[in-house]
């Protein structure tokens, strides 16, 4: 009885899963702002670092959770599906950082109504990612549970509709222009805009798992 409570218990996953959302979220927003402001050079870069921020801090989070997966012999959830899941956010902010440079490094001289459309519906992804993780620590409540399944297939959803925007921005960036370069640009900022959406399903299938398994 005394060697089990000495062993450290549950730990601050659920938390910490909150705080990274929560990036997730920002970075997201901030993602979106720098493309509403592409055309004003400080607002931009100035959105841009924000996005910046927003995935740094989430990777201290993410290395926060691995750290303490070590020191924690009894963890709320299974311990893969805290490490599957931390990890599979973490690949979210990384694409909305990746997604910020490659329109910085490939000089984009403007936003194209479907680089908004992909950016608007990443946006949302994330703002659903954040608030499906949120749920996670009450999934013993039915009606939570019912909750966090709605939401991770509002996700999916979300990312079907990527793919029809997706799609049809590939059809008409090779219909419509003319300049060689800026379609090579753009078909690769589509690209990385559309795998946002595919990183949240990721973490909503995810989610969809640990409810199932617990709830």
């Amino acid at each position: 009885m005394l060697f089990g409570k000495l062993l450290p218990k549950d730990g601050n996953f659920f938390e910490l899963f909150n705080q990274h959302g929560k990036y997730i979220a920002e970075g997201a927003r901030s993602f979106m702002a720098m493309i509403t402001y592409y055309s004003t050079p400080d607002l931009r870069e100035k959105y841009a670092s924000e996005v910046d921020v927003a995935e740094r801090s989430a990777d201290k989070v993410t290395a926060e959770v691995n750290r303490l997966l070590h020191r924690t012999f009894i963890t709320p959830i299974d311990r893969e599906q805290i490490h599957g899941l931390i990890n599979a956010m973490d690949d979210i902010l990384d694409l909305l950082q990746d997604s910020s440079e490659v329109m910085a490094l490939y000089d984009v001289q403007h936003v194209t109504e479907d680089v908004v459309r992909l950016g608007d519906i990443s946006v949302k992804c994330c703002e659903r990612v954040q608030h499906a993780v949120s749920l996670l620590p009450r999934l013993n409540q039915a009606e939570v549970a019912e909750a966090a399944i709605k939401t991770c297939e509002e996700i999916d959803r979300l990312e079907s509709d990527a793919d029809r925007v997706m799609r049809s921005a590939m059809s008409r960036l090779f219909r419509e222009e003319e300049d060689t370069r800026e379609l090579i640009k753009l078909k690769a900022i589509y690209e990385h805009l559309e795998s946002i959406s595919d990183r949240c399903e990721d973490v909503a299938n995810l989610i969809e798992g640990i409810v199932l398994e617990n709830s």
